[in-house]
């Protein structure tokens, strides 16, 4: 599968902070009709358990699979009942967040995508795209033989 949503940042920049970006980008495609913004659930991993990420995604409808920090855990039940419930995700789901690394592995297998030797992001980005495409092609001969 190619990658539902990609956002180009800088090299030292954090992946957290893109998570909401990155999710207004996301069209889940159905049968038929057009693309849907809000998948049914978003599994990610402990780095994006912040407030914010799980607020936007009660605001939108969207089921959180993402376990939680063990000193956000922590501070939650220094504040007793006033720290709310503590987080729970679907233990299957969770492990279906192994396909998000595994594209990323398959993306860097490309040499010019691994080591960044472009110089614009135009070129990266068009790389990247270039590198999906033929990901996702090499899968659609796969499921049609």
């Amino acid at each position: 599968m190619p990658p539902a949503g990609v956002r180009l940042t800088a090299g030292q920049a954090a992946d957290s902070p893109q998570f909401i970006p990155v999710l207004k980008k996301l069209r889940v495609r159905g049968p038929v009709g057009r693309p849907r913004t809000r998948p049914d659930a978003v599994a990610a991993d402990k780095a994006y358990s912040s407030g914010g990420n799980r607020a936007h995604l009660r605001r939108r409808g969207i089921k959180a699979v993402i376990p939680e920090k063990r000193d956000q855990a922590v501070n939650r039940t220094k504040k007793g009942s006033g720290g709310g419930r503590p987080v729970s995700h679907d233990a299957a789901l969770y492990k279906e967040r192994n396909t998000v690394e595994r594209l990323i592995n398959k993306l860097k297998a490309w040499r010019g995508i691994a080591t960044r030797y472009d110089k614009t992001p135009d070129s990266y980005l068009a790389g990247l795209h270039l590198r999906a495409s033929m990901i996702w092609i090499k899968n659609l001969t796969r499921t049609t033989n």
